[in-house]
Parts: structure tokens; C-alpha cells; sequence
């Protein structure tokens, strides 16, 4: 019968990108990779060392390893993504990483991100 989960997820990871995502601008230097991704928001909550807790509101990019990995291998602090005016820079929130795999390994990275800037047409 195969992986069949896998299949599903590779599937729907394919139906996102063609039906959900918008094209962004990633930047790594002066490298820049139009991609298509879909924006996520997730709201953070970390505690700090002195037991604090600490909210931020970040963005996330779901990217497709495929379209990324050629031109860049894996996201890297002070990447940068431009989308719709708006500068976002990768964030490592509390030691968590700045991307992770999301659904199936190898298909779909997200990407961690804060707004730093605007950017005129």
C-alpha cells in the first residue's frame, strides 16, 4: 500500500503552493530567489531565565525545499523575506531554531520571521 500518509502530506503541501501561497522575495546578501510561499502566524509564549513569560507575534514562510534548497541549502540567520511591502527578517525565538521541517521532512520548510522594515515600490 505504500506511505500513504506521506503521500497525503506531499499532496497537500503541492495544493498549498498552488492555490495558497503568494509570491515573495528572499534575500541572502545580495542573492535574491523570487519563491512562492504561504504566510502562517503563530503566536509564541517562552518563558525567560528569570521566569518571565514572553509573548511575540512572528510570521511564518512555508516554502517548498525545492524551490529553496538549490539557490540557498538551508535558511540562515539575517536571511531576509520581502513580502508585500513588508521586510521580514528570520528570528530565533528563545533557542528554538529559526526554521523547522514542517509535515513531511525534506518538503516543506517554515520559516521563523519578525517584520523589521518597510520596503517603497
Amino acid at each position: 500500500m505504500g506511505d500513504l500518509l506521506g503521500q497525503g502530506c506531499q499532496w497537500l503541501a503541492q495544493q498549498r503552493g498552488a492555490h495558497c501561497a503568494s509570491q515573495v522575495t528572499y534575500r541572502r546578501g545580495d542573492t535574491e530567489l523570487a519563491l512562492n510561499a504561504t504566510f502562517g502566524r503563530p503566536d509564541r509564549e517562552v518563558e525567560d531565565q528569570l521566569g518571565v513569560r514572553v509573548g511575540a507575534t512572528m510570521i511564518d514562510f512555508l516554502i517548498a525545499a525545492a524551490d529553496f534548497g538549490p539557490t540557498f541549502g538551508e535558511p540562515e540567520a539575517g536571511d531576509r523575506i520581502v513580502a508585500d511591502g513588508r521586510v521580514y527578517e528570520l528570528l530565533d525565538l528563545a533557542g528554538q531554531g529559526h526554521w523547522r521541517w514542517s509535515g513531511v521532512p525534506g518538503t516543506t520548510m517554515r520559516i521563523h520571521t519578525k517584520q523589521v522594515g518597510t520596503e517603497t515600490p
